[in-house]
């Protein structure tokens, strides 16, 4: 289909009205040239099918904020959308705080930006701040780039009504992101998300001054936190340092690469409040580059391909572990180079091992009175390894599980703060650590810092994070995880997949008793809320039937969790195996695993008869 000319108002009718009336309306708000000259030219080039791409239907506020490409139309993030969306969190809030213009909000940016259609997060972050400025509402504008842990940092510390972070993570390059917190510290749950959204829908013509980001930069209303908000951070996270004394003498090398992102300067301050050396920093990849240009995709979880310039550095170095933070230095990975020279690239799950054990044992050393240890709990994703369970047990202190994602961690850690019982830990497998009660998220900088302290302290006893990984498993028992994914862009196919779960061997309402000659013994399915594990059959963690996710525990210590995935066309596989302490014949229970995997994958996920694409390798 191709435009046609539209003499009356120069404009190009495409042949669809709802979207001539989508584009007309845009036209009238947008005031970036960019993006208002991208869209004309696909409207002179007849480009239908590129224009209903970027106006069929708006970025979806969740939980997470927004996540999309830059670019022009209401599916991308641009400073419209950018505006409307502010105007309809700023109109949400007004609603929910009688005391908004006395407390304020927080605004932090990374460093990403789209030359193409002139957006940036920082230009982001100004526009969101002049939205809240014209509404009289105070500002904290942080006047650089910062980690995404400095925003929820600032909430809890300046008592704030809410935070923004621009950023898109971990996220290919073109993309940027939106994401918020409420006045606990805390990511936004539920129904915010849909208050918010509502919000949005309401206040999408833009106001006279949320265009005016030059002259919000100059209101008295903004304040710029940087200096203040960095003094503090590293004073608070100072309390989880307990060896500063080998901290200072550590002959250990470690090299640190931000992938491109913000984290090379917050991660040597935070060596810096712990007395550790500073770490050997990738030249290549320190300082903050939107083209990501050494890395295919900048996500450390995708392991070795990330890593190959650090392996380098350290090799010249003589360094034995890497650590490198994802762009917006949230989460963190680790590696370690083995005796026999290879590097070990430690999983989500196997970093959360050691860094509970690390904590608890600084606790447990400042603590004597064993009562104390009551009060103390951890927590995890119900999709991360059951490790923490497991050491709960034997020491006496409370696990917790959640549903998927930080946001869930962090409310509920913040619920068991205000009873005035101590969170000491909690992270997810997708390598996210809140070693710190003082940011209710994940947070990579603390969590490299500490993660140091543990790497000086184990040498000063010759031993390796691997080999202390080992005994821990020794001690507490093994556990094996295996996750991955298959790729469906097919909704009506995800759905069937787990419709025959719920409906097993063509019985109505009845899952599957055993997979792979293994019996299953309690099912949790968290999209009707059924859990075979409770007396009344009913779930305890909430329920959301918009997303698909179920729970199998079978007889032999094995659980498995298959879910989709909130931002990404993917059905996710999370398994792992809790063997006894003492059961550590490592070779047998991999095999176990990877036998009870190749069962699930060929009952459950049955990829030939529903064409599911593996996981590129």
């Amino acid at each position: 289909m191709t435009g046609r000319e539209d003499t009356e108002n120069g404009l190009s009718t495409t042949g669809d009205l709802v979207l001539d009336q989508a584009l007309k309306q845009w036209l009238e708000y947008d005031k970036n040239p960019k993006t208002v000259s991208l869209v004309k030219d696909m409207m002179k080039e007849g480009a239908v099918e590129a224009l209903q791409k970027c106006f069929s239907s708006r970025m979806e506020f969740g939980t997470a904020g927004l996540r999309a490409a830059m670019g022009p139309g209401i599916s991308c993030m641009n400073d419209l959308t950018i505006i409307q969306t502010t105007q309809g969190f700023c109109r949400y809030l007004e609603k929910c705080f009688a005391n908004l213009k006395e407390r304020g909000v927080v605004i932090g940016y990374d460093a990403r930006a789209h030359p193409a259609s002139g957006g940036s997060s920082k230009r982001f972050a100004s526009l969101a701040a002049a939205v809240f400025v014209s509404r009289g509402v105070p500002v904290q504008l942080f006047s650089d780039i910062t980690p995404t842990p400095f925003v929820p940092f600032t909430v809890s510390h300046m008592g704030l009504c809410a935070g923004i972070m621009v950023t898109a993570s971990h996220n290919p390059k073109q993309d940027n992101g939106y994401k918020v917190y409420w006045e606990n510290g805390a990511q936004i749950v539920p129904p915010h998300d849909k208050g918010i959204s509502k919000a949005i829908e309401e206040n999408l013509e833009p106001w006279p001054e949320s265009w005016k980001a030059e002259e919000a930069l100059k209101s008295s209303l903004l304040r710029d936190p940087y200096q203040d908000i960095h003094k503090q951070y590293f004073t608070a996270i100072q309390k989880h340092c307990h060896h500063r004394e080998i901290n200072k003498s550590s002959e250990v090398k470690i090299v640190h690469t931000s992938v491109h992102g913000v984290g090379h300067a917050f991660v040597q301050s935070a060596f810096k409040a712990f007395d550790l050396h500073p770490p050997y920093a990738v030249e290549e990849q320190k300082d903050p580059d939107p083209e990501f240009p050494t890395v295919k995709y900048p996500n450390p979880e995708e392991g070795e391909g990330v890593l190959t310039l650090s392996f380098a550095l350290a090799e010249r170095e003589g360094a034995t572990v890497v650590l490198a933070n994802d762009p917006d230095a949230d989460r963190l990975a680790i590696a370690e180079k083995q005796k026999s020279g290879q590097w070990r690239v430690f999983s989500g799950n196997e970093l959360g091992a050691l860094l509970g054990w690390w904590v608890f044992r600084c606790w447990k050393q400042q603590n004597s009175d064993p009562a104390a240890v009551k009060k103390v709990y951890m927590l995890a994703s119900t999709v991360s390894s059951k490790i923490l369970r497991a050491i709960a047990l034997k020491e006496g202190f409370h696990f917790e599980e959640t549903l998927t994602g930080f946001k869930w961690m962090g409310n509920r850690a913040k619920d068991h703060l205000d009873q005035g019982k101590t969170v000491l830990f909690a992270f997810e497998e997708a390598i996210g650590y809140m070693c710190s009660p003082s940011v209710l998220d994940k947070d990579g900088v603390s969590a490299a810092a500490i993660s140091g302290e543990m790497i000086s302290y184990l040498a000063t006893k010759n031993t390796s994070l691997s080999q202390q990984l080992t005994a821990i498993y020794e001690e507490y028992g093994y556990h094996i995880s295996k996750n991955s994914y298959f790729i469906c862009h097919e909704q009506e196919v995800i759905r069937g997949l787990f419709e025959r779960l719920r409906n097993y061997g063509d019985k109505k309402g009845s899952y599957p008793t055993e997979c792979g000659g293994i019996s299953i013994t309690a099912v949790r399915d968290l999209t009707t809320g059924y859990d075979n594990n409770q007396p009344d059959n009913k779930a305890v963690l909430p329920t959301s039937s918009s997303s698909q996710m179920i729970t199998f525990s079978f007889s032999n210590g094995g659980v498995a969790t298959m879910r989709t995935s909130g931002t990404e066309p993917k059905i996710k596989y999370y398994t792992e195996l809790c063997a006894a302490p003492g059961n550590s014949d490592v070779t047998k229970l991999q095999k176990e695993l990877d036998d009870l995997v190749d069962a699930i994958i060929e009952n459950f996920f049955q990829p030939q008869k529903n064409k599911l694409q593996p996981k590129p390798e």
